[in-house]
């Protein structure tokens, strides 16, 4: 029996807004390249500006940053519903399988691949100093499951919206106890020195407390006006996020300019592990809830969700970290400049692969 849903009385998502990629979201990919231009010109222009807001610190916390990634984080938790928790039971299979991806499987296969690619095959192509560093970027990227447009991906490949809301809630509840230990125990395998201190700091400030405020507002927001005061709400939101996204891209390669222009392939290097993270994983969640007899509608998101980066968080962590100039904060801008092309390959594989998901297996009745 399949986890096959229609569209459930009581379900959470309104069925008349179906999310959609804005003009924004849609070519990402050009204005985070066009970020990274403008950074790297106006580091070379004006490097007394990034190096003062560069020590503009507490414990640590570089202040301009903390202040952009809860603009680029916030509105993204606000459209995680943890009442869709209750939808978890109904698909156990592809929450299964997802949550096997995503905590089991992602982590570990990038940090295999980063070892294998960055501080082996790349190595004699890659700054010395910052293999580690490189490696360490991969894995904070790998241990953050997409949150807000794995939305988009669902809807784009005709997913279970109910199934998707849940899973995003669930692995959103998972991240907040999950990710520093699996962030710490991988950087450890790879005789990276752990922070713990500003590590758990980095939790605190860009999960759990991103997670209690957009909760507390969503509540305030349903309560006051309704799903409508929500949607409002969320689409005036979305180009506050993404201009804070860019601007942090914009401080980023700013500081890493240099190191960009003397070794101009280091982005094409990176980029790579990542890559074959991706499919690799989507790969692994389609097929297995396939071997279960999971609904395509189901087993689409579960993929999409299986392969793609919570990339704010990854890139606030890196920072964070490691600091701006730092090649772990270059190795998570990466995976926000391959997101959009590369997952919209991926839907269009889960899509146009439908008639063969559906067909019947040999040895099923």
């Amino acid at each position: 029996m399949s986890d096959r849903t229609g569209a459930a009385a009581g379900a959470t998502v309104p069925e008349r807004k179906a999310p959609t990629m804005g003009v924004f979201a849609r070519y990402l990919s050009l204005w985070v390249a066009l970020c990274i231009l403008a950074g790297i010109i106006l580091g070379q222009i004006a490097p007394a500006a990034f190096q003062t807001l560069g020590r503009m610190e507490i414990a640590k916390v570089n202040l301009p940053v903390a202040v952009l990634i809860w603009l680029m984080i916030v509105p993204m938790l606000l459209k995680v519903d943890f009442g869709a928790l209750h939808e978890v039971a109904r698909h156990w299979r592809g929450i299964g399988v997802t949550l096997l991806v995503n905590w089991a499987i992602k982590p570990f296969s990038m940090a295999l691949l980063g070892w294998l690619f960055i501080g082996w095959l790349f190595r004699p192509m890659l700054p010395a100093d910052q293999i580690d560093s490189y490696i360490a970027g991969l894995i904070i990227l790998a241990a953050a499951p997409c949150t807000a447009m794995v939305f988009v991906w669902s809807n784009l490949s005709d997913g279970d919206a109910n199934f998707t809301l849940s899973q995003v809630a669930l692995n959103d509840l998972i991240m907040v106890f999950a990710f520093a230990p699996i962030v710490a125990f991988l950087l450890g395998l790879s005789a990276i020195t752990v922070p713990w201190q500003t590590l758990l700091l980095s939790v605190g400030l860009y999960i759990v407390l991103p997670v209690i405020v957009a909760q507390l507002w969503r509540s305030r927001l349903l309560r006051s006006g309704g799903p409508g005061a929500l949607f409002v709400t969320l689409r005036r939101l979305d180009p506050v996020s993404i201009a804070a996204l860019l601007t942090t891209l914009v401080l980023l390669f700013g500081f890493q300019g240099r190191q960009i222009l003397a070794q101009p392939f280091i982005i094409l290097l990176i980029a790579v592990p990542i890559l074959i993270q991706v499919y690799l994983n989507a790969a692994i969640a389609y097929l297995l809830n396939r071997a279960l007899g999971v609904a395509h509608a189901v087993a689409g998101p579960s993929a999409l969700i299986g392969a793609s980066n919570f990339f704010e968080l990854a890139v606030a962590a890196a920072i964070a970290l490691f600091g701006f100039q730092s090649g772990a904060a270059l190795a998570t801008v990466v995976g926000v400049l391959v997101e959009v092309p590369v997952m919209l390959s991926v839907v269009w594989i889960v899509t146009r692969s439908r008639a063969w998901y559906e067909r019947p297996q040999a040895g099923t009745g």
